[in-house]
């Protein structure tokens, strides 16, 4: 499986892409035709403090599911957008085992 990052703005530490790669592993045991992640990490110029976005592509076969949400820290932005995708990927599942 690929994992594919990409800070804007910024330099995302080992530290950080470790913990993303970890909870993106796991989540690739949901569903059989993940081929790999982008994960795209942006820094916004904005005076809130929740100016740290996580976007989460999983390529599926056939079509890919994104999550991308916004928080204080890039750990949180990166879990909020996981389980996102992990509810997406268990529709997916669903629908094409039929139910």
């Amino acid at each position: 499986m690929n994992i594919t990052f990409n800070s804007v703005h910024f330099k995302a530490d080992q530290k950080l892409e470790k913990f993303i790669s970890e909870k993106l592993e796991k989540l690739a045991k949901l569903h059989d035709g993940i081929i790999g992640f982008d994960v795209i990490l942006k820094l916004e110029n904005t005076e809130k403090p929740e100016n740290k976005n996580a976007e989460i592509r999983a390529k599926i076969r056939g079509n890919d599911a994104i999550a991308h949400k916004v928080a204080k820290t890039f750990e949180e932005a990166a879990d909020d957008a996981i389980n996102a995708l992990k509810k997406q990927l268990l529709k997916v599942k669903d629908k094409v085992r039929g139910n």
